[in-house]
């Protein structure tokens, strides 16, 4: 019994701590500095030049960016503006046909803005967003997102992702230092440990080498390139099936909408002001195919579309005259839908490196001054990552009473309101990117579930599953922070590259 009371008190002390922290030190993050085309986009005309199969561009190109999905397309523009001259190499040009990377959180739609991209959220139908509505067991709650201190034109935005990036690829392409060309990359190319450029096929069949001092590999989740240069540690815990409903109302407009079914989560968003997309989410790493059949069948349309959940933390191998961006370098789990928050994040971090250099050519000390880019970018990486993981183990059902239990209380605390919701939404959406922030309100959450089994009487049960309650907390988030680094992740001033300098400008 002595052994219970220690515990009784030693969670009574941890409310405590937890909650006087909430109440005087969370803060939503400040704003950020912010800096018509038919859905079915025109095709792009490209440009090349070869001598003998190769295209020389080591003096003609300054970057080699492999991919133009979201992340490929605005670097392409970005880099491009500030004078870089672009070669982007794209598998395929036409519209993607995708039912990821339809929700931009407000904090992307900042980083949008940053880099003069925020046009490409017009005349494709896009949705306002402001906030998200969770349904559990017959009950609701809506969490608005904080965008009380921000511009009136901020806030989410879902779409079509094809047409998004269509709009993207033509923004850049518009920019005459920008070659946009149709392409399959097999391999980089390798000279003494330092990439000069890659290999790749045209449309036509041609295999061509392509030159520049600096190749940025963003070919998606897919990428047959990262293993070169990062360690890739992919975990596939779940699968979406989905599918698009036409001519239907949301209960709440303008709204995400997360409902926690069993096994786990259903989403619903509009993509459209006549389409609503649903995503199913199926543990596992692929679809039964009994499962697949019997559900295909039961739609007239049968126009239902699989994909993969994929989480990979980034391990990168510096390697010089190459970097890895976007889904190529990181994943999180979609739920969130915080993938092109950090994937825009990450541009205007790596922009805000190279902006003082004017030469690209020393490929060594290059590398070793973009070194830190990896802890400039965690603030928001990591949060948008351990969140993202997190939630999703949460929301899922479990036969474990422990885990039942920080499901409720996650429902309920959110339901409470006020810092309650704002600061785990502000986390949410990227307007409030700070790590500590994240791991307070994950055991705030925690702790308000072994309150709620406590009172109003204990009971050796109900502390028992209230310990392993915190235990499964513990379980859950810390791994993802270990994968993460906890240096970069909440001491990223420790980190030596942290305050590398650009190299000196060579002698004129």
């Amino acid at each position: 019994m002595a052994d219970y009371l220690m515990l009784a008190s030693l969670f009574a002390s941890l409310v405590g701590f937890i909650f006087f922290y909430i109440c005087f030190s969370i803060r939503i993050g400040r704003p950020l500095a912010a800096g018509g085309t038919n859905h079915k986009s025109a095709s792009v005309t490209t440009k090349s030049t070869s001598i003998n199969g190769e295209c020389r561009s080591g003096d003609e190109t300054d970057v080699i960016i492999v991919g133009a999905g979201v992340a490929g397309a605005a670097l392409a523009y970005t880099l491009a503006k500030d004078g870089r001259r672009v070669h982007v190499i794209e598998r395929d040009l036409t519209e993607p046909d995708r039912i990821v990377g339809e929700l931009l959180q407000p904090g992307g739609y900042l980083k949008l803005m940053e880099l003069g991209l925020e046009d490409c959220v017009e005349d494709i139908d896009a949705q306002r967003v402001f906030g998200y509505a969770l349904f559990k067991d017959g009950k609701n709650t809506r969490l608005s997102y904080p965008l009380e201190k921000f511009h009136a034109d901020v806030a989410g935005r879902s779409f079509h992702n094809g047409r998004f990036i269509q709009k993207m690829r033509e923004k850049a392409s518009l920019l005459p230092n920008v070659r946009l060309e149709q392409g399959t990359v097999s391999s980089l190319l390798e000279e003494g440990g330092t990439i000069r450029g890659a290999i790749y096929k045209t449309k036509n069949g041609k295999e061509m080498k392509a030159y520049a001092p600096l190749t940025i590999v963003c070919d998606g989740c897919f990428s047959n390139l990262r293993r070169s240069l990062c360690n890739p540690q992919v975990d596939v815990p779940s699968c979406f099936v989905g599918l698009v409903l036409e001519n239907c109302k949301l209960p709440y407009e303008n709204h995400g909408h997360v409902v926690l079914a069993d096994p786990s989560p259903i989403l619903f968003y509009r993509i459209s002001s006549t389409e609503i997309r649903s995503l199913v989410d199926v543990p596992g790493q692929k679809i039964p195919v009994e499962l697949q059949d019997a559900f295909i069948a039961a739609i007239d349309k049968g126009n239902i579309r699989t994909m993969p959940n994929r989480s990979m933390p980034a391990a990168p191998q510096p390697t010089p005259g190459a970097l890895l961006m976007g889904d190529a370098f990181n994943m999180r789990h979609p739920l969130t839908g915080g993938g092109m928050t950090v994937a825009l994040s990450d541009i205007v971090v790596l922009r805000d490196l190279l902006r003082p250099l004017r030469d690209l050519h020393d490929s060594y000390t290059l590398c070793k001054y973009l070194e830190s880019f990896y802890t400039l970018r965690k603030p928001v990486a990591s949060t948008i990552n351990t969140l993202a993981g997190a939630l999703y183990k949460v929301f899922c059902a479990s036969p474990d009473k422990a885990r039942q239990e920080m499901r409720e209380a996650c429902f309920d605390y959110l339901s409470l309101g006020g810092v309650f919701s704002n600061g785990p939404v502000a986390l949410l959406s990227g307007l409030n990117p700070r790590p500590l922030s994240l791991v307070i309100h994950f055991f705030a959450v925690a702790i308000y579930g072994v309150g709620r089994l406590l009172l109003p009487f204990p009971s050796p049960k109900r502390m028992w599953i209230g310990a392993r309650l915190i235990s499964g907390a513990s379980g859950i988030i810390f791994p993802i922070i270990k994968a993460e680094g906890v240096r970069q992740m909440f001491f990223p001033a420790t980190v030596p590259a942290y305050y590398r300098g650009p190299p000196p400008h060579p002698p004129q």
